[in-house]
């Protein structure tokens, strides 16, 4: 046996391997829930911008994105160096802590996946597949890469000289996407119809099996942040539980006082902004602040989703309100609630630690919110006038599925034995008659 191999720890990899497939299961799950979301003229599409990214990004990351976000620091803190690039001089001998580098890579590019899929989800129904194409691996590059290194990176400057905590990726996540989906939602401008026409969810249950796949996947995301199969991992795992179920608690909550109808779409959406807000401060609070963190924000994330229409920017499907707002919660109140039986070290507000763990916190958010908005917005300009972001008015009109795919999700065409269906058939008046017939 190598000295190599017995550093490696077999319980922890197990574990490492399993939350690894657990991740990247989230992207499949985005997918749904986003593809629930949209209109059925563009559902294909949807689903696709988020499979197509899971590729792209892989490429990306064994080419160059894992060895500058987890190289050896060669910019003051900002960046990695190129020494694995093409994953050179790591082997099944490569050890990182107590597993395998090469299960450890794989790990990380599972969140760079999911984040760069999370953008889509502002610029829904409006976005040419072929410049999603180019701006996926790009983003990747220049947005995320950099962001990981800040935090996670050997000689990331929010890590270890500005020293604010972040466990499973609100910031390089969660902030980034959402402050990138803001700016990308400007560049590209509304849908057509944007408050003027009804955009509502066309199928509610792949929404709710999304968001239950997203559930499911999110324990490896942040349980597996812990490296290891040990208590750190536990307590992870059971705060990611309980802020997902005060998110939606929190969201219903407001659903009910503010419109009279606690809804499903409301439902999935306040327990994916309780999970999004846990997952910087899982390993960080206890299991009290986990259920104050969660209720904040399915609270608060019930409200944000509004904000678009009384500031006019089209963030198709709320990931400004659900992931920028989440991650800004999430990461702040760190500040507050960090316990140090969960820190080893650092203590919130709440617990004597003083109000310097939240402005540290406060000022990671700002720079990593304000580097992704400015860097996705110069990069959606760039690519508007090289290749045209937007797709032509007639494409959003019929549809993405059709126009760019030539696919449709759901065949109306038919119905019984082949005979073709007339409109009126299909009106709403008719619906027991569709229905008696099929």
């Amino acid at each position: 046996m190598t000295l190599a191999a017995a550093a490696v720890n077999t319980g922890d990899t197990a574990w490492l391997l399993a939350a690894t497939a657990l991740v990247l299961l989230m992207t499949p799950g985005l997918a749904l829930f986003y593809g629930g979301m949209v209109r059925t003229k563009s559902v294909l599409n949807m689903l696709m911008m988020s499979f197509v990214s899971i590729a792209l990004v892989t490429v990306v990351w064994l080419a160059a994105g894992y060895s500058l976000a987890f190289g050896d620091d060669i910019g003051g803190g900002l960046l990695g160096g190129l020494e694995h690039a093409g994953m050179r001089g790591l082997g099944p001998d490569s050890v990182h802590g107590t597993v395998p580098t090469v299960l450890f890579a794989t790990f990380q590019l599972t969140f760079a996946i999911i984040t760069a899929a999370l953008i889509s989800g502002a610029v829904a129904d409006r976005t040419k597949f072929s410049a999603w194409l180019v701006f996926v691996p790009l983003w990747t590059l220049l947005v995320y890469v950099p962001v990981t290194h800040w935090v996670w990176g050997p000689g990331g400057w929010i890590l270890d000289r500005l020293g604010a905590l972040d466990f499973a990726g609100g910031l390089p996540v969660e902030v980034t996407s959402g402050a990138s989906g803001l700016a990308l939602c400007l560049v590209l401008g509304p849908r057509l119809g944007f408050k003027k026409d009804a955009m509502r969810p066309h199928n509610l249950p792949m929404v709710m099996l999304g968001a239950g796949l997203l559930w499911f996947g999110w324990f490896g995301f942040n349980a597996g942040s812990a490296l290891g199969a040990n208590g750190l991992a536990a307590a992870a795992f059971l705060n990611t539980l309980a802020a997902g179920c005060t998110g939606l608690l929190g969201w219903l909550f407001v659903e009910q006082r503010r419109d009279g109808h606690p809804t499903t779409l409301g439902a999935a959406s306040g327990a994916v902004a309780g999970l999004v807000a846990i997952t910087p401060s899982c390993g960080t609070v206890s299991l009290l602040g986990a259920l104050v963190v969660g209720l904040a924000a399915g609270v608060v994330c019930s409200y944000a989703v509004s904000w678009k229409f009384k500031l006019n920017y089209d963030d198709s499907l709320d990931v400004v309100g659900v992931h920028l707002v989440g991650g800004i919660i999430g990461t702040l109140l760190i500040g507050l609630f960090a316990d140090r039986a969960m820190t080893g070290g650092t203590e919130g507000l709440f617990h004597g630690g003083g109000l310097a763990p939240l402005g540290k916190q406060l000022l990671a958010v700002v720079v990593v919110a304000g580097y992704a908005f400015s860097v996705t917005y110069g990069l959606g300009k760039l690519l508007d006038t090289v290749l045209g972001l937007r797709a032509s008015e007639e494409q959003e009109h019929t549809g993405l599925d059709l126009t760019v795919h030539a696919e449709t999700a759901y065949d109306h065409g038919v119905l019984g034995h082949g005979a073709p269906v007339s409109h009126s058939v299909l009106s709403p008046a008719s619906t027991q008659k569709v229905d008696t017939q099929a």
